[in-house]
């Protein structure tokens, strides 16, 4: 399983697992609701997986300027 850690706002590549020994359980997905799912993960024809998360500068940037949070890409 091939799976890509992106930044949500500012798309950045943040990382890549790539094993045969990781699945969606050993990663904590099966805990995530439908809704978040479809949220955070998105999968492609290829196989591989890219997971959306927050980068260590966009969440420094959310947190000191709380109001951005209310923009639909605040970070872009």
């Amino acid at each position: 399983m091939i799976v890509n850690y992106v930044c949500r706002h500012c798309r950045t590549f943040l990382g890549r697992i790539d094993s045969a020994a990781i699945t969606e359980e050993r990663l904590g997905f099966h805990s995530l609701t439908p809704a978040e799912r479809r949220d955070i993960i998105a999968y492609n024809s290829g196989g591989e997986v890219t997971v959306k998360v927050i980068c260590e500068h966009c969440s420094q940037a959310l947190e000191n300027n709380p109001e951005l949070s209310l923009l639909a890409n605040p970070l872009q």
